[in-house]
């Protein structure tokens, strides 16, 4: 790339789709660099934010720090002088070198490695009290797997006792009451905006324009502070103390600024329960994780189901293939649902492989969540996603939803294909569902159920096969709808579609079943039929 060319942000022909991570790179041109300290303005954001961190850092006894989000040096900078021994990491060149450039002119020799923070071991092999990712930095990893692999590599050189900050901007209040901003903290440079020029539920595209008139971009994930907390304490974090504008307890409906102070140092399973304000994933929630996982079930559902959808189809013909009746059963959730658009926020509980959410997607536009609790599957998704070329519109998220990483009245459309089932606590699904939904919102599921008054002797061989103790009814899921205040407005029972559905699986399992005993497991092929 010529000089020339690194002045210049390159977004393509339609900007709002840019949704990579790895494009931060061509954002941070050397001219934006350069004018990135008018936009902070280094003695307004030390008397705005004061100590807080330099305080956080030493109540624990923190002596080495890790800045993996340097910038142009403002916090390695304001560390060093208040004694602590920095190290100073950034992926982009641009901004190292007004970083070191910043930290002559207080006499101070900086550090420096650049390094892509999701392979941050491969240049870092030393090992710190802290790790301090501010400024709003980690919002430009886009893939549910970025966050996950930086967060692990950040746990991965701390202390056993060390501790990770990590900060963002309020995107709760940005999506879900529009933007507004005080620009007391981070941002404080006088005569400069920094507003949002697009905004959904995948994207938050920042304008900023300096007195010059000169006008540049950045291209970020709007994360959740609830979404954000769930995943350091998956990755292995154990306390997560949040804090808003640097304030422990806020009172503030909107602040500008959350920031996270996540603790590496082990809990044992009972200290844990005992902080955590809520119980983590139930036995049942665990069962079905590890079930999805395993390589068996993972390649019998690729194959069989052609690793799009694993869902009961709506079948029209005996004989149909799996593929067209499971299309066919996304169709008919599709006609229960008010009609879809590019503005439709929709989540999908239990996605799986995805196929419904990107024909969704593919079809209407709108941005979808798919929350799912098998890491294995959600792999899969982010995969065939990306070769789809609908990455930017979908976010796929490790998680249960028993617990929903997302704010209150977040979405329009809830959807969930036979996942219910393997909650462990479905009451908890419904008031979940209740709380993301805004007001007037749908939610259309699907679920294998049981006749209230079934026999369990009878119903245990297919208990036994999903690992259930129990399956919901008709009349208890619309008993827990109604217990949260939902609406119901139709039910529609199809019992034959079972017969019909599983007739075709077995039928498959025959002719073909060579073919998957060869790429999953013999046990589980002939325990499955």
């Amino acid at each position: 790339m010529s000089d020339n060319n690194k002045e210049v942000q390159k977004f393509g022909k339609k900007p709002t789709a840019v949704r990579k991570t790895d494009h931060y790179q061509e954002e941070y041109v050397t001219h934006f660099a350069e004018k990135w300290d008018e936009l902070i303005n280094w003695d307004a954001r030390e008397e705005t934010i004061g100590d807080f961190f330099i305080e956080e850092l030493r109540k624990r006894g923190v002596k080495r720090v890790l800045d993996v989000a340097t910038g142009t040096g403002f916090d390695s900078v304001r560390l060093i002088k208040a004694g602590f021994d920095v190290v100073s990491a950034d992926g982009s060149p641009e901004m190292l070198a007004r970083a070191f450039k910043n930290a002559r002119e207080h006499d101070i020799l900086l550090r420096t490695v650049q390094a892509d923070w999701r392979y941050l071991t491969r240049s870092i092999h030393e090992k710190f009290d802290a790790v301090i990712c501010i400024g709003n930095s980690f919002t430009h990893l886009f893939s549910e797997h970025d966050r996950r692999k930086t967060l692990a590599e950040f746990y991965s050189v701390l202390k056993h006792d060390g501790i990770l900050i990590l900060d963002h901007r309020n995107y709760d209040g940005i999506l879900d009451e529009g933007f507004s901003s005080k620009h007391s903290f981070y941002y404080a440079g006088k005569n400069v905006k920094a507003e949002p020029e697009h905004i959904d539920s995948g994207l938050a595209r920042f304008r900023y324009e300096f007195p010059d008139n000169s006008v540049y971009h950045l291209n970020m994930f709007p994360l959740r502070k609830k979404y954000v907390r769930s995943l350091m304490t998956q990755v292995g974090f154990q306390r997560i103390h949040s804090f808003a504008d640097f304030k422990e307890a806020y009172k503030e409906e909107n602040p500008d600024f959350f920031i996270h102070v996540a603790e590496k140092a082990y809990m044992s399973p009972e200290d844990k329960k005992k902080y955590d304000s809520k119980e983590g994933d139930t036995d049942t929630v665990e069962v079905a994780r590890e079930y999805y996982n395993s390589d068996a079930a993972d390649r019998f559902y690729a194959t069989i189901w052609g690793g799009k959808d694993i869902h009961v189809g709506s079948y029209e013909y005996e004989g149909e293939p799996i593929f067209d009746a499971s299309q066919r059963t996304n169709e008919k959730l599709v006609s229960k649902a008010p009609k879809l658009t590019e503005d439709t926020k929709v989540i999908d509980l239990g996605a799986a492989y995805g196929g419904f959410a990107r024909y969704l997607a593919e079809t209407y536009g709108c941005h979808v969540t798919c929350l799912n609790i098998s890491e294995i599957q959600n792999s899969r998704n982010r995969k065939m996603t990306e070769e789809a070329g609908l990455d930017y519109l979908l976010d796929v998220v490790d998680g249960s939803f028993e617990d929903v990483p997302y704010s209150d009245e977040s979405y329009d459309v809830a959807f969930s294909q036979d996942s219910i089932l393997h909650a462990g606590d479905r009451g908890k699904v419904f008031s979940e569902v209740s709380r993301i939904l805004k007001t007037g919102g749908y939610f259309i599921f699907t679920d294998p159920m049981q006749k209230h008054d079934a026999p369990k002797q009878e119903l245990q061989p297919v208990l036994d096969r999903i690992h259930l103790d129990s399956m919901g009814s008709v009349e208890k899921y619309k008993e827990l709808a109604e217990k949260v205040g939902m609406e119901v407005v139709e039910i529609e029972e199809h019992p034959e579609q079972l017969v019909n559905h599983y007739s075709s699986v077995l039928r498959e399992i025959e002719n073909r079943y060579d073919e998957l005993v060869g790429v999953s497991d013999k046990d589980y092929i002939d325990r499955m039929r």
